[in-house]
């Protein structure tokens, strides 16, 4: 929906991204009355946050499609996310980055693989308990990063790097992580990345006619893989990319930026895996509604008849 489209340039939600989101959560809200959903957690993130009139935003959509948006917190974002890759670590390995690329922030949080808090009954599950070291929300995205280092006709390498060198300037200084950095240092950590444009970059590697979920979603891409995929989106004109079946004319404009971030952070905490992850903030919100609700309500809602409800997510993307 690119919500935050140009809201680093004004502080505000301009009407065209607004008018846009607010089609597609009108038909959300449609598809949530029709199913006669019982639980529903409708979140906003980044853009909602950062703009002057994302309060009244998010005052409209109540007003005009019935569905409470709630403006969730960097930190809870993150947690969330990696609620949703949960099931895409390797318990093999010490320590997980998961990436979560947005359109106006950058999620990043450190998992601790070696104890426990990954294996918690459904019932009992809490995003917060996760073993997360450290986490960090940068205001740089797709969108963002994009607006900042417009491509011109064709992209070049210095353009690139530049941003490259932009997210790194922000990632830098962060100190809280650094007593996983040995585990880095000795390859037994590895990157899960999260976004459109990282799965667009997968799709780009395996060579993909059409995009399909179930061969992107937890894929192993190497730091060569994921380089050689950026090489070759550089080498291609925003049209020609906007061709690209994983692409699309949306995210033609986008992709190089998310590969830029993800290359960012690949130099700042070197790993030789990434993990592709078609999911993160939507499952993690899932998998804590599911939690949320005890046998006791679902038997007494059996009792009153009101059928097989289901739980659903809403997402004001940024």
């Amino acid at each position: 929906m690119r919500l935050g489209e140009g809201l680093s340039q004004t502080g505000r939600l301009s009407d065209a991204a607004m008018e846009r989101a607010l089609a597609a959560l009108k038909v959300s809200a449609e598809k949530v009355r029709r199913r006669k959903v019982i639980k529903l957690k409708a979140i906003a993130t980044q853009a909602c946050r950062a703009a002057e009139n994302g309060p009244e935003f998010v005052e409209r959509v109540a007003a005009e499609t019935g569905l409470n948006l709630q403006i969730i917190t960097p930190r809870e974002e993150a947690h969330l996310s990696v609620a949703g890759c949960l099931n895409l670590l390797d318990r093999q390995a010490q320590a997980a980055l998961v990436v979560d690329v947005g359109g106006g922030s950058t999620e990043l949080s450190w998992v601790d693989l070696t104890g426990g808090g990954l294996d918690t009954e459904l019932g009992k599950f809490s995003a917060a308990q996760l073993p997360i070291k450290a986490w960090l929300s940068i205001p740089i995205g797709v969108v963002t990063l994009a607006e900042r280092f417009p491509e011109g006709e064709r992209a070049t390498e210095g353009w690139y790097r530049a941003m490259v060198d932009a997210v790194k300037a922000e990632l830098a200084d962060f100190r809280h992580a650094d007593e996983l950095r040995p585990v880095f240092n000795a390859g037994a950590a590895h990157l899960v990345g999260t976004s459109g444009a990282i799965t667009s970059l997968a799709g780009m590697h395996l060579g993909l006619r059409r995009y399909d979920r179930s061969v992107v979603d937890g894929i192993w891409m190497s730091r060569a893989e994921c380089d050689a995929a950026a090489q070759m989106l550089l080498e291609l004109s925003p049209a020609e990319r906007a061709g690209q079946p994983c692409i699309g004319p949306e995210r033609a404009d986008l992709v190089l930026a998310g590969a830029a971030i993800l290359q960012a952070v690949q130099e700042l905490w070197p790993c030789t895996r990434v993990r592709v992850a078609d999911r993160g903030l939507r499952e993690g919100i899932l998998m804590s509604l599911m939690s949320g609700g005890g046998k006791r309500k679902r038997r007494r809602r059996r009792r009153r008849g009101r059928g097989s409800g289901t739980g659903s997510t809403v997402n004001a993307s940024e």
